[in-house]
């Protein structure tokens, strides 16, 4: 009798244990197939949040464009040196930054480039190209890669490098530039004013063959840096005739009323000039008291932190006789 009841009791057992079995499979797969699901998902949001950061909007001033969020194959057919002076370099850069002494070590091997050839431009594959706003084609440049457009002096020269900055993954590092050179730069101004009087005058003119013409504040050849961030004053006649335009015509004969207690000079250094030979130049003041700096033309039209470091450096030197 103990043996007939023992049978189904192991049967039953059996039975017991197969069925808990099957169930502990059925919830592990169901976990196995929740985790999956899980992870699933969590890779297709990863992806969706990769992708998404991929590319930005930037407000340009002919509206957003979606840009590469860190663009690695620019074409500068304006704003070079912007670009290079926050250690990037373009795939392709306009001539006149191509010839400029400050940046050519950085553009050995990239290519030079117009506006007026888009194909070439299109070989290299740009992912983005930054134009200025009177280029030629640009419709079309736009079809080959995002173009941000900017308007020559819209921006004063520091919210230009700031957006450069922007447009590059690099606004702390623009940011950082403008906060120290704009306290560096006015210190140097109040150590020339405290040596030749707060009323000193500095004329900034450009030479170019017989012509002269007298610069504004915004109109690089170190302007920037003397006016705006060292704070010193031009003549009221400059400051008068170029308040329009930014710069101003002069002839021969009138050039003596536009100097003031120094003159930078902006012209190509590699020749002889005869209006710093005339009699009418050497009967100036400022000249007379050799307080005249030169500027090689080429490496002075831009307002990047690579130049106006470059004429900060010379401004200290001429004004002071201290180098940084």
């Amino acid at each position: 009798m103990k043996k007939r009841m023992i049978l189904p009791l192991i049967v039953i057992m059996l039975f017991t244990i197969i069925a808990s079995a099957c169930g502990n499979d059925a919830s592990n797969n169901a976990t196995s197939n929740s985790n999956q699901e899980t992870a699933a998902d969590t890779t297709s949001t990863g992806a969706a949040q990769e992708e998404t950061t991929d590319t930005i909007t930037y407000q340009s001033e002919t509206g957003p464009v979606e840009i590469p969020a860190k663009p690695e194959r620019i074409v500068a057919l304006s704003n070079g040196p912007n670009i290079l002076s926050m250690d990037v370099t373009p795939v392709g850069v306009d001539e006149w930054t191509a010839a400029n002494p400050l940046f050519q070590d950085k553009l050995k091997d990239v290519a030079i480039v117009t506006d007026s050839d888009p194909e070439s431009i299109a070989a290299l594959n740009p992912d983005l190209i930054i134009a200025g706003s009177t280029a030629k084609n640009l419709e079309q440049l736009s079809k080959i890669a995002p173009t941000i457009v900017y308007t020559w002096g819209k921006l004063d020269y520091l919210d230009q490098q700031l957006e450069i900055g922007k447009v590059l993954n690099k606004e702390a590092e623009a940011q950082a530039w403008i906060d120290d050179f704009t306290k560096r730069a006015e210190d140097i101004g109040n150590e020339i004013k405290a040596k030749y009087g707060d009323n000193v005058t500095v004329s900034t003119i450009e030479i170019f063959e017989k012509e002269v013409f007298v610069m504004g504040d915004h109109w690089a050849r170190g302007t920037e840096a003397l006016y705006q961030a060292m704070k010193l004053n031009m003549p009221e006649q400059v400051k008068n005739d170029t308040l329009q335009e930014g710069y101003h015509s002069l002839s021969l004969e009138v050039l003596s009323e536009y100097m003031g207690d120094f003159v930078v000079v902006s012209r190509d250094m590699t020749r002889d000039n005869e209006i710093m030979k005339s009699t009418i130049w050497s009967n100036i003041p400022s000249v007379q008291n050799k307080h005249v700096i030169e500027l090689e033309t080429k490496a002075v039209t831009y307002s990047d932190p690579t130049t106006l470091e470059y004429v900060l450096n010379i401004f200290k030197e001429a004004f002071l006789g201290t180098t940084k």
